[in-house]
C-alpha cells in the first residue's frame, strides 16, 4: 500500500521516548511547524526504506578450525573465561 494511502487508515499507538529525544523532537517540531506524529512517521520511513547496499560491507571474519572451547572454559562465567584470555598463551598454540 502506498503512503499516501496509509495516511487515510492510521492506527493510534503509545511509543515510549527517551525525554532528551522527546524534547528534541518537540522542539523540532516547533520550528518547522509540523507535528510530532508526522516527523515519527518520516523517521520510521526513512529508516524502513534504507536498504541493504546503505549497509557497511563488513569483511568476514575468519573462522578456525577446531572442536570447540579449550578443556575447562565456561564460557557462563566472565571472570574465569577472562583469567583464560589473560593466561597469555599465543595464539598460534590455540589454533
Amino acid at each position: 500500500m502506498p503512503y499516501g494511502d496509509a495516511m487515510m487508515l492510521s492506527m493510534r499507538t503509545t511509543i515510549r521516548l527517551d525525554d532528551d529525544l522527546l524534547r528534541a523532537l518537540k522542539a523540532h517540531a516547533a520550528r518547522t511547524g509540523r507535528s510530532m506524529t508526522a516527523l515519527i512517521e518520516d523517521a520510521v520511513r526513512e529508516s524502513l526504506s534504507r536498504t541493504s547496499s546503505e549497509q557497511p560491507n563488513l569483511e568476514s571474519l575468519p573462522v578456525y578450525g577446531g572442536s570447540g572451547t579449550m578443556p575447562g572454559v565456561d564460557l557462563t562465567d566472565a571472570g574465569a573465561l577472562l583469567e583464560v584470555m589473560e593466561e597469555g598463551e599465543p595464539l598460534d598454540a590455540l589454533r
